[in-house]
């Protein structure tokens, strides 16, 4: 049986982190698992159970008519961190699927963007649903998108 996705994440954090490129190869690998969201091609900078920081630039290749980061790259970016973050704290033996997220858009996302999932770390594999809360900033601390994602946890089957 393939590896549980907590420790799997923690052990590839751990190994890739601290070596040069280290981080953003975790990213790329990330991207390749995850291909749509590799498709905006964030960046992890941080991430330990409970705790989780990606950043985004603005590019071309991401931005809206507004020239600012389309909405649906901020939600995506969203559903990373939080995703991230929560699957990250899980126990050995348990799954996490999104079930539903909303998303709160504050203003235009321009330059380097950061968001930052903060989260309750689970203490068993037991079936429940769980509110992971994240907010995006850009370069001068001020919240550009906030969103709420509940992810479904449980036991692997």
């Amino acid at each position: 049986m393939a590896q549980s996705i907590g420790p799997y994440l923690r052990e590839n954090w751990q190994r890739f982190s601290n070596k040069p490129g280290g981080k953003w190869l975790f990213s790329r690998i990330i991207g390749f698992t995850v291909p749509y969201t590799g498709s905006i091609a964030a960046n992890v900078v941080f991430l330990e159970p409970g705790h989780g920081k990606i950043s985004l630039r603005e590019r071309r290749k991401i931005s809206n008519h507004l020239r600012s980061v389309h909405a649906i790259a901020l939600a995506n970016l969203s559903e990373m961190v939080t995703g991230l973050t929560l699957l990250n704290s899980l126990p050995d033996d348990t799954r996490g699927i999104l079930t539903s997220m909303q998303i709160h858009y504050h203003k235009k996302a321009r330059g380097l963007l950061t968001a930052e999932c903060v989260c309750d770390i689970p203490e068993n594999n037991a079936e429940t649903e769980m509110q992971v809360s994240g907010e995006i900033k850009d370069e001068v601390g001020e919240v550009v998108a906030s969103a709420t994602a509940t992810w479904r946890i449980g036991p692997e089957k």
